[in-house]
């Protein structure tokens, strides 16, 4: 066992979040590094095969022969639940202890950390085709703000955590409560029953606001540069739909495009207009985790590498 550091009862699983370009990739593979540990990819856009730019999803030079689970592995067209990626995300987790290896799991998808450091349940719910073309039809009859509203109805805590421009959400929040009568909110607090088998050391990264806004500016340059246009053209071209991967940040705006629907400096703007506030929700969500240690990301990596290992000591 690395170091010692899991020979308790709990094994320690460190979890690195935060928002979008703050840096969580570059310091969860230098942690690595130094204390055998192996990544498990937290992000609900980067499990989907083909879709590497527009996900910042590593390079094989980024990992720098770092093993990383849940990357690339679900095609575009399929769909993929918040209870798959917690049985996927215990069992590489799972295999990275037997190995002897510290698991380290990393990413902004707030949902997706919840379910593994809180044990939340998700119950699988049968997918309703006909009431999904229903919502779809309204949503092109009055709008998805009609969605937004009716869903905010039901459940206003789940709401307030979603964009008023997220229909994959939108959608999900009204599916559980039409399939099951009860509300998101409701199924989330009653599946907490369960201890986590894993002894989770969660850490965010911190930025202020504005430069981690001019980080995700100069995110959006770099995926346009590197291809992203491309990258869906080849995607439209190689897949006949893709129900949930197309609404992926960055996507829709660059299928926009692509349809004519808009400039490709408006495509631009809007995309970092969006990411901009998808950190921001990003950052209220991970602030609610009271277990959360945040790191100053302007800080160098060795300093918030030694706050971790200092956490694993204290053990």
């Amino acid at each position: 066992m690395a170091k010692g550091w899991n020979n308790l009862k709990k094994p320690i699983v460190i979890v690195i979040c935060g928002p979008t370009a703050s840096g969580k990739t570059g310091l969860s593979i230098e942690l690595a590094k130094q204390i055998q540990g192996e990544i498990v990819s937290c992000d609900s856009m980067q499990i989907y095969q083909d879709m590497n730019i527009g996900t910042a999803k590593p390079t094989v030079e980024e990992m720098q022969g770092i093993p990383h689970y849940l990357l690339d592995f679900v095609p575009p067209t399929q769909r993929y639940s918040v209870a798959e990626y917690k049985r996927d995300a215990k069992t590489a987790i799972k295999q990275i202890i037997q190995k002897g290896k510290v698991p380290i799991v990393v990413g902004g998808t707030g949902l997706y950390v919840d379910s593994l450091i809180y044990e939340i349940e998700y119950p699988e719910i049968a997918f309703d085709e006909a009431y999904r073309k229903q919502l779809e039809q309204q949503v092109k009859e009055q709008g998805l703000a009609s969605l937004y509203e009716q869903a905010k109805q039901i459940d206003p805590d789940a709401i307030q955590k979603i964009s008023k421009t997220d229909q994959k959400r939108i959608l999900r929040v009204l599916e559980i409560y039409h399939a099951t009568g009860k509300t998101k909110t409701e199924q989330e607090r009653q599946s907490r029953q369960k201890e986590p088998d894993y002894d989770y050391h969660v850490y965010a990264l911190s930025w202020e606001r504005e430069v981690l806004y001019k980080r995700i500016n100069q995110r959006v340059d770099n995926m346009i540069e590197q291809g992203l246009i491309e990258e869906v053209k080849y995607i439209l071209k190689k897949y006949k739909n893709f129900p949930t991967a197309m609404q992926g940040l960055g996507y829709k705006e660059v299928v926009a495009y692509l349809q004519g629907k808009t400039t490709k400096e408006e495509m631009i703007q809007t995309i970092k207009q969006e990411t901009r506030r998808y950190a921001k929700r990003q950052l209220t969500w991970f602030r609610k985790n009271k277990q959360t240690i945040w790191l100053d990301a302007t800080k160098d990596r060795p300093n918030n590498i030694n706050i971790i290992l200092e956490g694993m000591k204290g053990e």
